[in-house]
This record gives C-alpha cells, structure tokens and sequence, in this order.
C-alpha cells in the first residue's frame, strides 16, 4: 500500500473511531476499540488490512464465516426480489419454506414456528405464549442465565447485576433458583450440582405452588454465564419434573442451537423434547432474524393476533437461513463441529497440566470455554488475565471473547466448518500467549 492510500486509510479508521465514541451511545460494552473494514472465510481485517483468525463470530453468529458464497448469493437474489414483506400480509416463498426446514431439525411434536429479529425477541414471545397458553403466570429461571435485553427476557437474566441493576421493576412473577454450576460450587461434582438445584427447585414449588407455573425457561449449556453445561442427568430430571406438574420447558438454544455444541440443538445432548425452543444467533449467520417453535396446539391457545411482529421474518434474513441450513447439512457440519469441538478440546485440556491459571475447560462441541483463575484450590476468577489474554491474542492475529461475571472464561466459539488446521492455528497463538505471561 503506497504512503498516501496507507494515510487515508489511517484517516478512515481515526474518523470512524472518532465518529463512533462522539455519536455512538456509550451503553454499548466493547471488547475491542478497532475499525473493521471486511470479513472473508474465517477472517476479519481491520482498515490496516491485517488479518485475524475470528473465532468469536460476532458472539456465535456468523457461523459459516464471511462472504460464504451460498449465502452471499442467497441475500442478493431476494434482495433483487424484494426486500420486505410484513408477513400479516400473507405469505412468501423463504419464510414459509424456512419454517418447514426449521421444524424439520426438530423432534415431534415441535412443528409450528414464529419468526422474530433476535434471542430476546424468541424470549419474550415463549415467555407470552407459556403464560398464555398455560393460563398460569409463574415462570422459573436460573441463576448465572443470559436470556436477552428487553424486559421480559432480562427479568430472567441473571449472568450479570448490572444488567438489571437500576431497569426495574421487572417482570411480577418470575423466580430464580441455582443452576447446576458443578466446577465452582461442588469442586466438579455434577451428581451433587444436579442434586442441589432440584432440590431448591422443589422447594420454590412447594411455595410458589406448581400449579402457578407457566414454564422453566433454560439454556443447556450457559452462555454468558460462564459456558457451563448443565448435567445431562438434571435436563433428564428437569424434563420428568415438568411432565409430571404440567410445566412447559423452554430451551434457549440462542447460543446452543445450530450444531454448535456437536449436535444440530443442545437439548439433544440428553435426549429429552422441550415444549418450545428458541433459536436466534447463527440462523442467518449474521442477518436478523429469530425463532420460537412448539407444537402447533400450543400456538393455537396463544391465539390469533396475541403476538406479532413488523419486521421478522423479513424473506432477506429468511433466504439466508435457508442457505445456512442447506450447507450445514449438505456439508455435514454438525459432525464436523463435533470432531473438530474434540480436536480443541484435547488441545486446551493439554495446556492444563502446563499452566497453573487454567482451572477448567469445559463445554461441549464448538462451545468451550477456559475458565481463568489465580489460585487453582481456591477458584479465585482472575478477570484482569482474561482481559489481557484476549487482548493479547487479538494482537496475534486471535479474535476470542471472554464471558463470566468476572470475565475469566475465554470462550471459543469457532465456524461449523472450520479446518483442523485452523483449530491447531489457533491453539498455537492461545499457547504462545500464555507462555507469554
């Protein structure tokens, strides 16, 4: 790049950083204060030009990566065709052909789907069908969650105080029991986690009494909580807990669904069937647009005209997710995350034995997180070095996040297809950055 172009690019980023932090509202928590310029395949490159292997993926998001041609080529046709249609209007060819494909990765009875633009929006209309649907108001949620922003959602967040801090009153009726958290709280014991949390979940029925609940809403795996699995024994004995006081389960597949933990949703992990499963995130990689599927009777009772929505559903986001769809499972990719979710996991376990601040490292599939500590004994998180690891490795060429209340887990959140050569890239830069202090 000659000196002048290379001047005007360092002016392009300065006045977009510059831009930003003038006319951008603050509220918005970055990881990072770089200018984007593109993305393509499993890379994002600044305005400088250098590359970094992305292993954030918007936060699970751009799933298949950057400019991947089936998708590229999908927007552009509908975008030629027409950009919006509210569905109220009546009906178009991608959302009603992406509804089926959707039902199609989902057990019986969950056959009947409700596009929106988001996670929270998937949240909040569970949260009004179950209510509705059951007639009862009670919902039960767990601590440690992330569910989304908006008000419903966030009144059964709970992965960190801020975000409800000073948004109240919230949603009336809403209870938060513990979640299964093993590592931190029973020393790795899921036996024991399972048996606490039910146990206080018995408890809070017996006072709330069961036959006020609408629903239990759960993610199988915690995000931003911490990238906790929850105990396949507990979903087992969550689902029977629910079938036998008529309470609907809700799985919050936001971050979990989409192959993303090695299966194509998280709940298949234990072989159980949630009443209603919210999707969001990867569906278009990187489009807005969410989803909340249930048996169709379900639907029914919620009612004509209970819920709706101007923008979801927009046929754009809906020809990326077909596309989306038809690669992963043209491509094979829920095995592939699967294989190469292995292939990471077997490296950072390596790096246990040669690094004292890795406390745990678990997950499942693409889904890992290492949980950062400064005392193996005691647990203490070491937020500060989660901090600087990520910086660190973004300066190396890494994008990973971090997550945790106390951002100590670095979570790792890989394409579906991503190559076994670029899983060992980037457990080489992680490496090199540890050692590095």
């Amino acid at each position: 790049m000659g000196s002048e172009a290379g001047t005007h690019v360092a002016d392009a980023a300065a006045d977009a950083r510059e831009t930003g932090r003038r006319f951008l509202s603050p509220v918005m928590a970055r990881y990072f204060e770089r200018t984007w310029s593109h993305g393509r395949g499993h890379h994002l490159y600044d305005v400088d030009g250098r590359a970094y292997l992305d292993f954030a993926t918007g936060i699970a998001t751009t799933i298949l990566g950057h400019g991947h041609p089936a998708v590229t080529a999908a927007v552009h046709a509908q975008a030629d065709r027409l950009l919006h249609l509210m569905n109220g209007l009546g009906y178009i060819e991608p959302v009603s052909r992406l509804a089926e494909r959707l039902a199609a990765t989902l057990p019986e009875p969950l056959d009947a789907v409700f596009f929106g633009n988001s996670g929270a929006e998937a949240i909040e209309a569970a949260i009004k069908l179950a209510r509705r649907a059951s007639g009862r108001p009670a919902i039960i949620a767990f601590e440690g969650a992330f569910h989304g922003r908006t008000y419903g959602a966030l009144s059964v967040t709970t992965s960190s105080p801020n975000y409800q801090l000073g948004h109240g009153p919230l949603l009336p009726d809403v209870h938060i029991v513990p979640y299964p958290e093993a590592y931190r709280r029973f020393g790795g014991d899921e036996a024991a986690a399972t048996a606490v949390s039910l146990d206080a979940l018995e408890r809070l029925l017996d006072e709330v009494e069961p036959s006020r609940v609408a629903a239990i809403v759960i993610e199988p795996e915690l995000g931003e909580g911490g990238y906790v699995p929850a105990p396949l024994e507990f979903l087992r004995r969550l689902r029977a807990l629910c079938d036998r006081h008529g309470i609907l389960l809700i799985s919050d597949e936001v971050q979990t669904g989409y192959g993303r933990t090695g299966r194509m949703w998280g709940f298949e992990h234990a072989g159980i069937v949630p009443d209603a499963v919210c999707a969001a995130k990867g569906i278009a990689n990187g489009l807005p647009l969410g989803a909340i599927v249930a048996r169709r009777e379900l639907h029914e009772r919620w009612g004509r005209g209970a819920h709706g929505s101007t923008f979801g559903g927009n046929p754009v986001a809906c020809a990326a997710a077909l596309a989306v769809l038809e690669t992963i499972e043209g491509e094979g990719l829920v095995a592939n995350a699967a294989a190469r979710g292995d292939q990471l996991r077997a490296g950072l376990d390596a790096l246990v034995a040669h690094d004292a601040r890795i406390g745990d490292v678990r997950g499942r599939g693409l889904m890992l997180g290492v949980e950062l500590v400064r005392d193996r004994e005691t647990r203490e998180p070491d937020g500060e070095l989660g901090d600087a690891v990520i910086a660190r490795c973004a300066d190396a060429g890494l994008l990973l996040l971090t997550c945790g209340p106390a951002h100590n887990i670095v979570r790792w959140l890989a394409p579906l297809d991503v190559s076994a050569v670029e899983i060992d890239e980037g457990l080489g830069i992680f490496e090199r950055v540890l050692a590095a202090g």
